[in-house]
């Protein structure tokens, strides 16, 4: 007989609806031990996010950058199911599930720079639900809409709580004008459940552009009057840190310069998929784990 999970955090549903965050930001408490130092804790707890300058050194930059360059020029992954491709311009805009095509990837997946600062922010060992090489390449690439990954995650791979963070570590230098990670602070305290119900293999059409689980403008507008706009930038080898439910999104490209990254999600072990709370079905392993063995 299978427990029921409570639903807290109702989406896709009739109407929008908004309802205060009933999860912690800092899972381990302010002072516990890590990578992070207590202000940066403190911050991310404020704002959903925090920023690290250098994660890596330039010389791994350019061992993950080539890693990056070999798997998008290597026909067999471009023919795998887990390559997501620029609608207009055929380009790999994605490569889901990294950490297990490549080696290379995996490594800086257990590395305790990475892996530590998912474990101190969730206060347990975790796993990765998800993760991805995302290449948005020049002249043309297109962005993602506003959204918050928590909607996604709970209704469609079925996360029960807000217990889960994701890193985006720059290869790629992030300039004002190339399409960066924009971020409203604080809005990680707010679930917006979305109106709509989740058209089956929704994910399909959503790796490229999504449209089920995203805000209404008048919300998106109360929002941002409400905590106003982060925009990223900063040289290849820093990385943001920020919480499954800020509400975020990113800009099309079309400048000549690149914004590849590599994007790893990190969810609790003790926050296991459940079966989605409002989808059809699950979405396929490569976007939400089925595998919750702890990294390393």
């Amino acid at each position: 007989m299978t427990a029921t999970v409570t639903d807290l955090y109702p989406t896709r549903g009739a109407r929008e609806v908004a309802v205060p965050r009933q999860d912690p930001v800092v899972w381990s408490g302010p002072g516990a031990p890590g990578p992070f130092g207590a202000a940066e804790l403190r911050d991310y707890d404020r704002d959903g996010f925090v920023p690290v300058e250098q994660l890596i050194t330039p010389e791994e930059v350019a061992t993950y950058r080539a890693e990056l360059d070999r798997l998008i020029a290597d026909p067999a992954v471009r023919a795998d199911e887990r390559a997501i491709v620029e609608p207009a311009s055929q380009a790999v805009r994605s490569v889901f599930e990294v950490h297990r095509i490549s080696e290379v990837f995996a490594g800086l997946v257990r590395d305790p720079r990475v892996v530590g600062r998912a474990r101190q922010l969730l206060g347990s060992d975790v796993y990765v639900h998800q993760s991805r090489i995302n290449v948005k390449p020049g002249f043309g690439a297109s962005g993602f809409y506003w959204h918050s990954d928590f909607e996604t995650w709970h209704a469609e791979d079925g996360l029960p709580r807000m217990r889960t963070v994701s890193v985006s570590i720059a290869l790629t230098e992030n300039h004002d004008t190339n399409g960066g990670l924009m971020i409203m602070p604080g809005s990680h305290r707010t679930f917006l459940g979305c109106a709509g119900e989740t058209p089956r293999d929704n994910y399909k059409r959503s790796l490229k552009m999504q449209e089920a689980g995203t805000p209404s403008d008048a919300a998106l507008t109360g929002f941002a009057e409400e905590h106003g706009i982060k925009l990223f930038t900063g040289p290849a080898g820093s990385a943001t840190w920020f919480d499954c439910n800020c509400m975020h999104g990113s800009g099309d490209n079309i400048t000549p310069f690149p914004r590849s990254n590599v994007f790893i999600v990190f969810n609790s072990v003790e926050n296991t998929a459940v079966e989605p709370f409002a989808s059809p079905a699950r979405r396929p392993e490569f976007i939400g784990a089925r595998d919750f063995t702890p990294v390393g």
